[in-house]
């Protein structure tokens, strides 16, 4: 009888160890998730112009979008747009316009930034 309530014990123990690591588990898994949902999902967007030292917009000038491993580009429109869409939430960007050999300011894009949307105006001086 002594056996039965000591092994009766023992596995109670370890029903209840079991219930509350599993439950543990299933509250904590569910929020990692939404949290990389809501960081890692979303996409950001990069737009703007370019301009001349007398604000007048620039065609055709070269905007650069660097991450750490790559660099895309994009000639400015004839009023002089630019635009890089799907960008990721957790990378740091660096953004550039250049012209006739010239070369506007660099300006960067955190990850630690929550903004989805930028919107980054380019100055190239004459």
């Amino acid at each position: 009888m002594k056996r039965t309530l000591v092994s009766l014990r023992f596995f109670s123990c370890n029903v209840l160890i079991a219930f509350c690591c599993m439950t543990a588990f299933f509250v904590a898994v569910p929020r990692r998730a939404v949290f990389a949902q809501q960081r890692g999902n979303a996409q950001r967007v990069v737009q703007g112009k370019v301009f001349d030292s007398g604000n007048a917009p620039i065609k055709g000038a070269v905007v650069y979008l660097k991450d750490g491993r790559t660099v895309k580009s994009f000639f400015s429109d004839d009023e002089g747009s630019y635009r890089f869409g799907q960008l990721s939430q957790n990378t740091d960007y660096e953004i550039w316009a250049e012209n006739n050999g010239k070369k506007s300011a660099v300006k960067t894009i955190s990850s630690f930034d929550s903004k989805n949307q930028f919107n980054i105006n380019l100055k190239i001086d004459k």
